[in-house]
């Protein structure tokens, strides 16, 4: 399919010739240790008690392990690999978080062996406000001795590049309802979110590039950092239940210039909850639903 870019040029974008890469796997071995699950205890101001041998980990702390490893050599020019993974070469370079879906089965308990499948399953050509786009998912399945354990299913939108000197264009979005009595501010820790996950994109903390090249205002929030604040928000507020399933939708992102809002509230009685994390302006950046089991 020929576009036509936000610059003017026409070019090819072959999405057959990437579809073809559906089913491309891959699969990684770790232990579910204790430090890093120690670190996002205080890098997200938590008291959980840190579990123990055997106990079972925190919903979402799961992202600590499998840290993506990848030399130096294969990084590309914003920090992220450019090979090693499940995803073929894209035509365009710049990439940002888009969504996941985790479902949860049977939790991680510490001093687990983890066995996580990585599988591509879908990719798309679309276009919006920033131009063209292409959404490419990612299905992981992480087991532990017990089975299966938890199903992510994680998407990455690709962009066209920004022009030196152009600002990236920000999505406006719509206010969430009114009537949410959960809420919470958040002031972002960004670099030990980083360093925790091991997460080499230089949007996250290098400002420099994030603003000249990438045309951002500041540092970007990680889509999971903002995840993560919003398990919590619904843990708190509903800490007897046990979640099932976790879906968040982006809609815009989040820097660290301000500190941005967590909100939502319990629906279809008290089985499930909508939340939302909210830019300074009170838009909605993220949209969730969770589900009970």
């Amino acid at each position: 399919m020929t576009i036509t870019t936000r610059s003017g040029i026409k070019m090819n974008v072959d999405i057959d010739a990437l579809r073809k890469h559906i089913g491309t796997k891959i699969v990684e071995h770790d232990v579910a240790t204790q430090a890093p699950l120690r670190g996002l205890a205080v890098t997200f101001d938590r008291q959980d008690q840190i579990p123990g041998p055997g106990d079972p980990i925190q919903p979402g702390w799961h992202l600590v392990y499998f840290m993506p490893l990848s030399p130096k050599a294969t990084l590309g020019d914003d920090g992220l690999p450019i090979s090693g993974g499940v995803l073929p070469p894209m035509p365009f370079p710049r990439r940002m978080y888009a969504g996941t879906e985790l479902t949860f089965h049977d939790p991680i308990r510490l001093g687990d062996a983890l066995k996580r499948e990585t599988e591509f399953t879908d990719v798309s050509l679309r276009s919006g406000g920033t131009g063209a786009l292409i959404f490419a998912t990612q299905t992981r399945r992480i087991f532990t001795p017990r089975g299966l354990s938890i199903v992510e299913q994680n998407h990455t939108v690709f962009r066209e590049e920004v022009k030196p000197g152009e600002k990236s264009v920000t999505p406006k979005r719509n206010k969430p309802p009114a009537d949410t009595p959960w809420r919470r501010t958040i002031t972002t820790d960004m670099f030990r979110y980083s360093a925790l996950t091991f997460n080499p994109h230089r949007i996250h903390y290098d400002r420099d590039y994030a603003m000249r090249v990438e045309g951002y205002p500041g540092l970007v929030v990680h889509g999971p950092y903002s995840q993560q604040c919003l398990i919590d928000l619904a843990r708190d507020h509903a800490p007897e239940k046990t979640l099932k399933s976790f879906s968040q939708r982006a809609r815009a992102p989040l820097f660290d210039t301000a500190p941005f809002s967590v909100v939502g509230r319990a629906v279809d009685g008290e089985k499930g909850a909508e939340l939302w994390a909210l830019t300074p302006e009170g838009t909605i950046a993220m949209e969730v639903t969770i589900r009970y089991a």
